[in-house]
């Protein structure tokens, strides 16, 4: 294996946090400066900055092939999900292992939660099945981001389509709308709301090289937003406060750069996730791979991998030592001390799931920092081996009876 320019370092927590793209930056800065207007304004200075920000709306919208109309711009992916939340009152259905905001949201309302596959993906037979006549939201991400599951939600779409249908024809008044979180989808994934047949869209820019606390909420004509924050009435009242101008014009440039090498860097990153993966499993034959198996089916990026009978808190701290940062999925997730759900919905069992790391991959990424990053994973996890007397085939017999337990 051929390690090419020699690294010391490999950042592989991508699906966490993004660098801002220098073109990004770039877009941004005079907003922050000289064109610092309020673009509620009337003058002539502030107006040229709101023209500015309602071009970036124009950009985001076209991307997704919406309407600026549709577009209400937020802090983020979290507050767009919970504006997504506040447009309904009754019954709403989402899967388990959503994102903690959506799971939240739900919490707020009647629901019923469906469970996923071993592999992450939501079953549209078990949507149906869930939605009651008093339902009104289905919320499905459209990519799982600790795994890399990417759900079908244009199946789930014909479902909710369905039940609107006999609905309608039973004189029925209580509407259903279909909500994804496409966030973590963006920067791998075309995204547009005629094919997804959805009717509420959450994005992120920090997913995609973009500043952090920028996001939007895209709604179909026929949802009525509630507002979250009361005050001047921006975004059609919908979402008040002084509107960050410099943000949504690095979002907007954000997502011009990922349309412009989506289908490139997704086939590069698809490549360096299959090096990462088989580096690893070569020295672990007995390591957990999650997701589904099927490269389409999963985000390119993105490899989550399990090892059995060790801790992951202790492999994450090993690995800085040596100047890799992962991500990890471990049962007892970070500061909360708590398991991590998507894990819990997959069913991979506890002994399993404290010693999984999420590595993600991103547009920096070489292969050199892959190598790299595989001969300190295995020295680390070699290091944890000996330290608790365990062989190979230790290893393997711990990891056969823990994996066989989920089945």
């Amino acid at each position: 294996m051929s390690a090419g320019t020699d690294t010391t370092s490999a950042y592989l927590d991508y699906a966490a946090a993004t660098p801002m793209a220098p073109e990004v930056v770039e877009a941004m800065a005079p907003y922050l400066t000289g064109w610092f207007y309020n673009p509620s304004s009337p003058y002539e200075l502030a107006r040229g900055v709101r023209d500015d920000m309602e071009r970036a709306r124009a950009t985001l919208a076209r991307a997704i092939g919406a309407r600026p109309a549709a577009i209400t711009l937020t802090a983020g992916a979290t507050e767009a999900n919970n504006l997504a939340f506040a447009a309904v009152e009754g019954h709403v259905v989402v899967d388990a292992a959503e994102h903690e905001s959506v799971l939240a949201c739900a919490g707020t309302h009647p629901r019923r939660t469906v469970n996923v596959g071993d592999d992450g993906r939501v079953d549209p037979e078990a949507v149906r099945r869930a939605i009651t006549p008093g339902t009104e939201l289905v919320s499905v991400e459209l990519a799982n981001g600790e795994i890399g599951t990417v759900q079908p939600v244009r199946e789930i779409s014909r479902v909710v389509a369905k039940e609107r249908a006999r609905r309608i024809d039973e004189g029925e008044k209580t509407p259903i709308y279909l909500h994804t979180d496409a966030s973590q989808a963006l920067g791998s994934m075309a995204v547009n709301v005629a094919s997804l047949g959805v009717d509420m869209v959450t994005l992120s820019a920090a997913k995609i090289y973009g500043p952090k606390q920028v996001g939007l909420l895209w709604t179909s004509d026929d949802v009525r937003l509630r507002p979250l924050v009361l005050g001047g009435g921006q975004e059609n009242g919908v979402r008040s406060g002084t509107e960050n101008v410099a943000g949504v014009v690095g979002f907007a440039r954000a997502m011009e750069l990922a349309q412009d090498c989506r289908g490139e860097e997704s086939r590069r990153l698809e490549t360096l996730r299959g090096r990462l993966e088989e580096g690893l499993s070569s020295a672990f034959p007995w390591m957990v791979v999650s997701g589904p198996r099927r490269a389409r089916d999963r985000l390119p990026g993105l490899l989550h991998v399990s090892f059995p009978g060790l801790e992951a808190r202790r492999l994450v701290i090993l690995l800085e030592r040596s100047g890799v940062s992962v991500g990890t999925g471990s049962a007892c997730a970070a500061s909360r001390m708590r398991s991590s759900h998507v894990l819990q919905a997959i069913g991979l069992p506890r002994g399993a799931a404290e010693g999984s790391l999420r590595l993600t991959l991103g547009r920096p990424t070489t292969s050199a920092e892959v190598d790299y990053a595989i001969r300190v994973i295995v020295f680390a996890v070699h290091g944890e081996m000996e330290r608790l007397g365990r062989t190979d085939a230790d290893m393997t017999a711990l990891s056969g009876h823990l994996m066989a337990e989920k089945f």
